[in-house]
Parts: C-alpha cells; sequence; structure tokens
C-alpha cells in the first residue's frame, strides 16, 4: 500500500542549495502536483494500520499538515484541528517556539483541551524541532497523544523526536539523501 509514496519520493525532484540536497515533493511540499491517489494510499494505511477508535481530535501541523489532517479527517469523521503559525488571541491559545534546521518560528495552538485524545500528524521529520515543540506544547495542556503519525521520515529524525520527548513516533516511510538522489530505507 505505501509502494505509491515509495515511488513517488525515489522519483520526486531534487534541488541543491548550498550544500544541502532539498528533496522536493506533493507530501511535503505540495509541488509537484498532489495526486489524489497519494494521499489516498496514505491516509488507507493509516485507517487500516491504526486503531483510531479513541481519538477525539486530528492534529495537524501548518503548512503541509494541513492537507494531511484533512485528508484523514475526510476518510474518518473525526474533527481535526491546525496548529497555526500565526495567533488569533482566542481564549486558551498556547504559543510555542518551535526552531528546525531551517529557522525559527512561533506556533499557536487552539482548541487543543486536557484530557483530549489526539492524533498527530505532520508531513516530515527531519531535524525533529517542529515536533519536537509541539508534542511538549500538547504535554503540557495535558492532552493525551495517541498516535504521531509522520509519513516520511528523513534520516534520523524519528530517533531525534523520540529520545526528546520519550513518545513513540510512527513513520511510514524512511529516506536518506544519497548522491543527492532520494534513497528508501529499508528496515
Amino acid at each position: 500500500m505505501l509502494d505509491v509514496l515509495k515511488k513517488s519520493l525515489v522519483e520526486c525532484p531534487v534541488v541543491k542549495k548550498g550544500d544541502y540536497f532539498y528533496f522536493v515533493h506533493p507530501i511535503s511540499d505540495g509541488v509537484p502536483l498532489v495526486e489524489s491517489s497519494l494521499l489516498n494510499s496514505i491516509m488507507d494505511y493509516i485507517v487500516e494500520n491504526f486503531d483510531l477508535s479513541s481519538v477525539d481530535k486530528i492534529v495537524g501541523v501548518e503548512s503541509m499538515g494541513i492537507p494531511l489532517a484533512t485528508a484523514l479527517s475526510l476518510k474518518t469523521d473525526i474533527p481535526f484541528v491546525v496548529i497555526r503559525k500565526r495567533s488569533y488571541g482566542l481564549e486558551g491559545e498556547c504559543q510555542v517556539h518551535q526552531k528546525t534546521g531551517y529557522g525559527k518560528s512561533e506556533l499557536f495552538i487552539n482548541n487543543i483541551n486536557k484530557g483530549d485524545n489526539l492524533l498527530l500528524i505532520d508531513d516530515v521529520v527531519s531535524t525533529g524541532g517542529t515536533l519536537t515543540s509541539v508534542i511538549n506544547a500538547i504535554d503540557g495542556i495535558g492532552a493525551n497523544l495517541v498516535h504521531i503519525i509522520v509519513p516520511i521520515e528523513k534520516d534520523d529524525g524519528k530517533k531525534i523526536v523520540e529520545e526528546a520527548t520519550n513518545k513513540q513516533l510512527s513513520t511510514l516511510v524512511k529516506i536518506k539523501m544519497v548522491d543527492g538522489k532520494v534513497t528508501i530505507v529499508e528496515d
């Protein structure tokens, strides 16, 4: 079922910025074209392989967590909330400072409450900065992370987040860059 995702990763464009190679993929960047077959294959895999019966809310991180949370919500009828990059000043809003391999910014959490059972979904884990910050903030709120699912794991991103948060991440495909190309890492 993950063959569509694996094939799309191996075939995706790679661009070089300075000494760093970036893969450009529909799930992580929204370009090239996001095909419904790719999204459906990821969502079908999640629905078939994870027990979602206790999940109250799906949480997506702006920006590329939004299409994933939307697609999963449509598949499961579980409502979703987005962790945003701007403040709305709503009651109970929680500000999160994130630091990634690419920069620093603020994220804002709304409509997540103590005791909520959550499925957190984001596009890629590489340096772990965003997910570590978000997971720690959700823990601080007192919500329960039932599942943390990330379709694409780059390098040691999963290990970094798990060590920093003591939470288990589920990634669907692990990649690394080899000679300027995406390579699938089979466990």
